[in-house]
């Protein structure tokens, strides 16, 4: 059954929500939130060893109108529905106008050792990768590609902030994401693995087309992508068993992380499509 109407914000129900916008509550309660209809239609479809994802959805009298089918289906899931005036969800929100639907749900990070069990042919590593709206953008991108999983390494921003899982645009919750692995830790046991470590960065001395016309990216591959402000540290390129750049033909001084990030997956994805 549906709570009654939360009317305020001091509610403790919508007080605990909030908390999930900082990164130690969240830790500490492995929940987060997702923000808008195409989020919550993701959650509600997503379950973890048997268990739904969706916790709680909040929603304001306009959107259960909008979203019936939505919120039924939260409801059937086992989720529990606060009908919410629009100022609480406005206080949960993190965009500026809200679309009314804002889910709490289960953390449903990977543990590392189950992504590399799997026997991945495409990974994407973020290593000290800083800003939430790049990880989600390269989460997305890694989606749309067709990796089996992505890593981020414990130098790199949470993927459960709230902008990175409005970037990722649902992609959160279609593939597999481990956290928090020491960028060493997840090299070595992607190389055990059986795949070959490349480090995206526009200083590489290999360079993307070279790699496509030599035969060489059809293999199981992991991109290690660094900082968009000033790419991977010297350590972490050494790790790799290639540093390779994405080559610029025109007169770009550079491209932006998500955008060199979609070239080297789409590289490796059709490679290995046509292999």
């Amino acid at each position: 059954m549906a709570t009654p109407e939360l009317i305020s914000p001091r509610s403790a129900r919508v007080t605990a929500a909030r908390r999930l916008a900082k990164r130690s509550f969240r830790a500490k309660g492995r929940r987060f939130l997702a923000e808008g209809p195409q989020a919550v239609r993701e959650a509600v479809a997503h379950t973890a060893d048997g268990h739904p994802t969706l916790l709680e959805l909040f929603v304001t009298a306009d959107a259960a109108g909008r979203h019936a089918d939505l919120v039924a289906a939260a409801r059937a899931g086992g989720a529990l529905i606060h009908h919410a005036s629009d100022a609480v969800v406005a206080d949960l929100a993190d965009t500026v106008t809200p679309q009314g639907l804002l889910g709490v749900c289960r953390f449903l990070d990977t543990p590392f050792e189950d992504v590399v069990a799997a026997g991945p042919r495409l990974v994407a590593v973020l290593a000290h990768v800083r800003d939430p709206g790049n990880a989600g953008t390269v989460l997305r991108c890694a989606d749309a590609a067709g990796a089996d999983a992505v890593v981020l390494t414990d130098a790199s921003v949470d993927p459960y902030n709230p902008k990175a899982v409005r970037a990722s645009a649902g992609s959160l919750f279609h593939l597999p994401v481990a956290v928090g692995v020491p960028v060493e830790r997840a090299v070595a046991g992607l190389r055990a693995a059986g795949v070959r470590v490349l480090a995206a960065d526009g200083a590489g001395d290999a360079d993307l087309d070279t790699e496509l016309d030599a035969g060489t990216m059809d293999a199981p591959t992991a991109w290690v992508f660094g900082n968009e402000a000033w790419g991977l540290p010297a350590g972490t390129r050494a790790l790799a068993d290639a540093v390779v750049r994405v080559p610029i033909h025109g007169r770009a001084e550079s491209l932006n992380l998500a955008t060199a990030a979609a070239v080297c997956l789409y590289a490796s994805a059709r490679a290995q499509r046509t292999a």
